[in-house]
């Protein structure tokens, strides 16, 4: 599917982080690495867990990501997020990543998506239930 044909798949969630595909996170074909994506997603759950957790918290891990197509550089890349499951002091939040080629453009197109599990932090870096 290219990004000219009609999504009929819309995100998931909040947008919790936007930012511009750059040539420096490029690999050797040109296309925006896989790694610069987990980064950007891992920030975007990041920023959704301050609501829930009202203080620090830290990924402990990462399920399931897919990568579904490549991203240019150009492209306007965001990371929407969704809690899924809220334990004692973990939160899974699902990330959805969408590129648009354009500012503002209508025509989207997913191209990542996965799990981030976190767990609430106290002062002293240890475990706390969210309701703390």
């Amino acid at each position: 599917m290219t990004i000219t044909e009609v999504e009929t798949e819309r995100p998931e969630g909040i947008l919790a982080l936007q930012t511009l595909a750059m040539p420096r996170d490029t690999n050797a074909n040109g296309d925006i690495f896989g790694g610069r994506l987990v980064s950007q997603m891992d920030l975007a759950a990041g920023i959704a867990t301050k609501s829930v957790a009202k203080g620090r918290s830290a990924t402990v891990a990462i399920q399931n990501v897919s990568f579904i197509a490549p991203v240019a550089v150009g492209s306007t890349v965001g990371c929407y997020t969704k809690l899924l499951k809220k334990g004692t002091s973990s939160m899974h939040f699902q990330v959805q990543v969408w590129i648009s080629l354009l500012v503002g453009e209508s025509m989207r197109k997913k191209v990542a998506d996965g799990v981030f599990v976190f767990v609430a932090l106290d002062s002293n870096s240890k475990k706390r239930s969210l309701s703390e």
